[in-house]
Order: C-alpha cells, then sequence, then structure tokens
C-alpha cells in the first residue's frame, strides 16, 4: 500500500513539473480575483455539443462563465463534443472505416513510441526594451508613427472627396498626426472605463472623464470619427475583397506580431471570445439589444499557450464574396481546416506543437501538417470533425460502461487516435505525444484522474486560453461602430493592446514599475493624449 502511495506521488509531481513553465499564466494581467482555471479541464460533459473545446472535457464542478452563451449559439442537441454517438449502435460518422477497412488502411492497437523533435526557435521576445520603455513605446511596436500617419493621409483624403460629393463641411479642418493619436486615445479608454459610448467622455454622466475630456472638444472628435480611414478609395485590382478598407493594416499588425516576439513550442488556434461583455448585456434593455447589429465576421487565432501572445490572425467575412475564397466555403470543417492553413503557413519546419479543437481535428489536415514538421493534438467530435479515415470503432460508444480514466488508443503510423472516459467519452487525435506514456488529470475536488499524456497536455495548455479568455475580454475596447471594417480594426487594437502589455510584463520596464492591465491601459491612454501627468488615475 504504502508503495501504491509513493508510486501516485510521484506521479502527481511529474505532472506538475512538466508543466512548471506556464506558471507565468498564473497571473498574466497583474490582478487576481475569480476565473474559470481553477480545473484545466471545468466544464460541461463529455456529451457536450460545445464548440469551445477549451472547456469541454472533464466534469461538471465549474460554472460555465460566457462558454455556456457560445456553447448555446453554436450547437445543437446531437452528437457530443467528445465525440459521443447517442446509443451504442455501431454506425460511425460518414467517412469513418469498418474493422476490416481500418486494419486494410493501417490502424492497429499495437503502440508504439512517439517522439518530437527539438523546437528550433527561442522562446520569448525578439527585441529587448530597456527599463524606461513606456506603454506607448510597445504599443508602438504594433501601431508604429507611419502606420498613424496613414491614417491621418487616408482620413483627409477621404475627407476631401466626401465634401467634393456631398457639400463643403464648415466645420472640418484637415487632422494632424498628434490628433490622430489623441483620437486612438480617446476610443481606446472605453476598454479601460467599460463605457459603451466613446461620447459619454464629454457628459455629465457616470462614464464622463473631464481629466482627458479637455484634450479635444467634442465636436473635434466627432467629425474625425465621422472620415476616419485606413483605406480612403476601393484599390482597382482585388475590389471584392470585403475588408479592402482595413486589410493593409491587417498585414501591418500580422507582420509586427512575428517581428517582436517568438512563440513557445506549444499554441493553440481557436476563435477567442469577443462577444458582448456580460455586464453591459444584462442591464441593456430589449430594445437596445434589438438595435445591437450580429457580428458579421468571424476572427482566428493562434496563440501562445505560455503566453497569451496572440501571433496571428485571420478575419472571416460571414456573408458576402471574400477574396481569399473563405466565403464561398460552406462546409464548416472545410472551412476551419483552410483557416488552420492560413494561420500556421509561417511556421513549418520547426516542430510546432498545435492544439486544435473539434471544427479544425482532422486526420488529413494533420498528415499534411506533419510533412510540414507541424505536430498536432486535436479534440474530435462525431458531429463537427471530419472523422474520414478514422476507425468507426473507437468513435462510437460501446455497450459496456467504461471505467472513469480508461482509455484506449489505436495508430496508423505516428498518429494515435485516443478514446478516454472521464464521465462522458473525449476522442483526442494526436501525433504530438507518445500513446504510451501516461499523465495525469489533477482535480480539485475529485483527486487525480489517469489518462494519456496528450490528455494531460491538453489540459495543460489550453487551461491557460481559458484564463486569458476570462482575462483579457475584460480590456476590449467597447465602442461598437456599424462598420464591420471598423468593429474589425478596434478589435485588432484591442489585440495589439493585449500583445503589448505581455511583451511588457516580460521586459525590463516591468522590474521598475508594475503596471496591472488596467493600469497599463490607462497609462497608454495618457501618453496616446499626451497628457503631462503619465501616471495611472487611481
Amino acid at each position: 500500500m504504502a508503495e501504491c502511495g509513493r508510486k501516485a506521488l510521484s506521479l502527481l509531481e511529474a505532472a506538475r513539473s512538466r508543466y512548471e513553465s506556464l506558471q507565468i499564466s498564473d497571473d498574466v494581467f497583474g490582478e487576481s480575483g475569480d476565473d474559470s482555471s481553477d480545473n484545466p479541464f471545468y466544464s460541461t460533459s463529455g456529451d457536450s455539443d460545445s464548440d469551445n473545446y477549451i472547456a469541454e472535457v472533464g466534469e461538471e464542478e465549474q460554472p460555465q462563465h460566457h462558454h455556456k452563451k457560445r456553447s448555446d449559439k453554436e450547437s445543437g442537441h446531437s452528437g457530443g463534443a467528445g465525440g459521443g454517438t447517442s446509443g451504442g449502435s455501431g454506425t460511425g460518422p460518414p467517412g469513418s472505416l469498418s474493422r476490416s477497412q481500418a486494419e486494410e488502411e493501417g490502424w492497429t492497437e499495437t503502440l508504439q513510441d512517439v517522439t518530437v523533435p527539438p523546437y528550433k526557435e527561442t522562446y520569448g521576445p525578439a527585441q529587448k526594451m530597456t527599463a524606461t520603455a513606456t506603454a506607448l513605446d510597445f504599443f508602438q511596436l504594433f501601431v508604429p508613427d507611419n502606420c498613424i500617419q496613414n491614417m491621418v493621409t487616408q482620413t483627409n483624403m477621404y475627407a476631401k472627396k466626401f465634401q467634393e460629393r456631398f457639400g463643403l463641411d464648415e466645420g472640418w479642418f484637415p487632422v494632424t498626426a498628434q490628433e490622430m493619436k489623441a483620437f486612438l486615445g480617446f476610443v481606446t479608454s472605453t476598454s479601460v472605463h467599460h463605457c459603451e459610448s466613446v461620447l459619454s467622455i464629454w457628459s455629465s454622466g457616470f462614464f464622463s472623464n473631464q481629466s482627458i475630456a479637455l484634450k479635444m472638444g467634442q465636436s473635434r472628435f466627432e467629425k474625425i470619427l465621422k472620415y476616419f480611414h485606413i483605406v480612403a478609395f476601393r484599390p482597382s485590382q482585388g475590389s471584392n475583397q470585403g475588408l479592402y478598407k482595413i486589410q493593409p493594416f491587417l498585414d501591418s499588425l500580422q507582420q509586427s506580431f512575428g517581428c517582436t516576439f517568438r512563440p513557445s513550442q506549444t499554441q493553440v488556434l481557436h476563435e477567442p471570445l469577443i462577444d458582448e461583455d456580460p455586464v453591459f448585456i444584462t442591464t441593456c434593455t430589449e430594445r437596445e439589444l434589438r438595435k445591437r447589429k450580429k457580428r458579421k465576421f468571424s476572427l482566428w487565432v493562434r496563440q501562445c499557450t505560455s503566453t497569451g501572445f496572440i501571433c496571428q490572425i485571420s478575419v472571416h467575412l460571414k456573408e458576402g464574396q471574400g477574396a481569399d475564397g473563405l466565403a464561398t466555403l460552406k462546409n464548416k470543417p472545410q472551412l476551419h481546416s483552410l483557416v488552420a492553413k492560413q494561420l500556421c503557413q509561417n511556421i513549418s519546419g520547426k516542430n510546432t506543437i498545435i492544439f486544435t479543437g473539434p471544427s479544425i481535428t482532422s486526420l488529413s489536415l494533420f498528415t499534411e501538417f506533419s510533412k510540414q514538421d507541424i505536430f498536432c493534438c486535436g479534440l474530435l467530435s462525431t458531429r463537427k470533425s471530419d472523422c474520414t479515415g478514422l476507425p468507426q470503432s473507437m468513435l462510437v460508444c460501446g455497450s459496456t460502461p467504461a471505467q472513469r480514466g480508461q482509455s484506449r488508443v489505436m495508430m496508423k503510423g505516428s498518429m494515435s487516435l485516443i478514446s478516454w472516459y472521464n464521465k462522458g467519452h473525449f476522442r483526442f487525435l494526436t501525433n504530438a505525444y507518445s500513446p504510451t506514456k501516461q499523465g495525469m488529470i489533477i482535480k480539485r475536488k475529485s483527486g487525480e484522474i489517469p489518462c494519456p499524456l496528450a490528455v494531460e497536455a491538453f489540459a495543460a495548455h489550453l487551461s491557460y486560453i481559458c484564463k486569458y479568455d476570462d482575462k483579457y475580454s475584460k480590456y476590449f475596447i467597447f465602442h461598437k461602430p456599424n462598420k464591420t471594417w471598423q468593429q474589425v480594426f478596434w478589435l485588432s487594437i484591442s489585440i495589439a493592446i493585449n500583445n503589448a502589455y505581455i511583451l511588457y510584463k516580460m521586459s525590463d520596464a516591468y522590474t521598475v514599475k508594475r503596471y496591472s492591465r488596467a493600469q497599463f491601459g490607462e497609462r497608454l491612454v495618457r501618453e496616446l493624449l499626451d497628457l503631462d501627468d503619465c501616471s495611472p488615475t487611481q
């Protein structure tokens, strides 16, 4: 008995030590408080239909928070996130293989060890910032002066053309670079003070802010807001591109993300939480909610699981014709597979490990990635995933009840298909973790649950992304324009500011003044407004 106890303890310590490097994420925004990350697999049951795979594996001991909203919106009532099919009929999803077909294709229950080659990148910031670097210095790594000057030029061009067509605007005069920075500062302030309308700054209500309102009059701000543009005119080439008004800015942002930070070996592809603030929604009247337009785009990101730094973004318009061809794809797995390829086009040959959700996970995509030295670990769903080429016997629930922590594995080459039971069947496809190695899920209430190493890794890395979602969504810019390109722009600015804060926390500047995320945001606003006192307000 004592020997068994010592063995269990050693397994527990080994599980903890494997992910010590992720401890940087515990307080990434310099704040403490409730979040959803106590349990790495917090959540819904194994038969959940949620597409938010971060919260899918585990037992029902944690509150749903914002994830329930996404689950209700995106899913129906059939199938399961872990791939469980109702009943034990043995009928597999489309494209899955019968037992004889699976044997012919090379699937076997004989397991072999899998080793991922060493990572070929050095992890961390790509350039050293001085201890005196300001919040604006970090922000301008992504939105430099030449980018702001382009906003000035395009805004003035648009205002001139608009007035030539619709008549002179007596109150308008060309905007300057200093005014454009102030304009960005005013809108960014809504992420700190959580006010729905940026015009509240000049009001006499609860969200008024006289300390910054004096920097620019409301009428001048509204004029700049009226004419604000990134690209004033439709280009002659690629004119069918739905995001042409913001594409140059997105391209510049993508390049700056890659130049300023080198992510860790483990990264995740997912849709970050960009839904409405739940506190605001609960205070809205029914009429106000009806007036709010549904978002017409989806945003996918490739994100470092050690820090939360968003390395790359992909914007997909839900309606209309896109130049990238995504709008023509109606099949979600096919669409998400193409998005995944776009997000991973710059990481081939580096031995990166990518975590994916059910809509991306597929044998064909993972096989294609493996040829580019990109290794994968993804959650499977019989309803949402492309199950082509996978054995039916691993995708359907058997008639015999499974024990908690019990798992089955089949292999084809270096690819492992795992079926793991924990109050529901959860299925994983991976070539990044050896099926012969065991791990452990550490539960706050129910102790430790044995599992394959791939399941443990998925829990350990994805739990941070859950925590990051909980934290950083509080600091998105609250200004909600009607135009889709403007919504994408301010969302991108929000991501850039969060990335800037992550770099700040990893720099020498953080050792001098340890600003929380809220204080960093306030400081950035005041520096954009060029206020003499740039210390965070209380």
